[in-house]
């Protein structure tokens, strides 16, 4: 049995599976924010291999790197091809582009830099420990961006994927009503970097279904601010001494 579960079938078909179920719970409770199913295929992953743990008779981290992991490292791989895709709705609307690309490189490399010294300061006032700092610091970048850094640094990369995972889910479930609240339906270009850079991937697909504007606007929001915390968020860290 254990040989069977060893195997990597095991750890995709677990996420497939727990996936399918929060995507049919979503459309059951008519897009309940806390029903995304990023968030319950992950809350449910979770529960998952704690129940076999406690059947086993070992620990849950046992029975991720022994029986998850093989799988759940299969999918991950796609995290890199699936973010480079996002240049396909960039390039169809290249011409927006070359037509705010100042106000688009300057808005989205300023707005990093302050966030990422307010999430410093944020988690620094909480109390959170040196690693559960350093594996906030990155979460502004996309998964597959954001957990190499965060290991890089010194970070818990598990912090570092729920804080990812958590900003995707508010600003799916909430982006409508932000949009409206702060006025950025004013302009399509405002909505997509608001929704590429605070919610990633999630965000990026939740500006697709706006409109190709703000899908374009949301892929080079994931890209540069991809870029900006790959090359700015380990010089950061080591000048706040994270």
């Amino acid at each position: 049995m254990t040989a069977a579960l060893s195997q990597p079938l095991f750890g995709i078909f677990l996420s497939l599976g727990v996936f399918l179920i929060g995507q049919w719970l979503f459309k059951l409770g008519k897009g309940f924010f806390l029903f995304q199913p990023l968030f319950v295929g992950m809350v449910l992953g979770i529960i998952v291999l704690v129940i076999m743990g406690k059947v086993m008779g070992t620990s849950t981290a046992t029975v991720y790197t022994k029986f998850y992991k093989p799988g759940g490292d299969i999918i991950f791989w796609f995290l890199n091809p699936a973010t480079i895709a996002f240049a396909i709705p960039l390039y169809k609307r290249n011409d927006i582009v070359k037509k705010y690309w100042v106000e688009v490189v300057l808005a989205l490399v300023i707005g990093s830099m302050v966030s990422l010294f307010c999430i410093y300061y944020v988690a620094k006032g909480f109390g959170l420990d040196q690693a559960s700092i350093a594996a906030m610091l990155p979460q502004a970048a996309t998964t597959a961006i954001a957990l190499p850094i965060s290991t890089a640094i010194g970070g818990n990369a598990s912090i570092t994927a729920m804080a990812v995972i958590l900003n995707a889910v508010i600003i799916y479930a909430l982006g409508d009503w932000l949009i409206k609240r702060f006025h950025l339906n004013q302009s399509k270009v405002g909505v997509g970097l608001g929704l590429g850079t605070a919610g990633h991937t999630v965000g990026s697909a939740k500006a697709l279904e706006l409109g190709s504007v703000q899908g374009s606007m949301a892929s080079i929001a994931v890209v540069i601010i991809g870029v900006v915390v790959d090359l700015v968020v380990p010089s950061v860290a080591h000048l706040l001494g994270v």
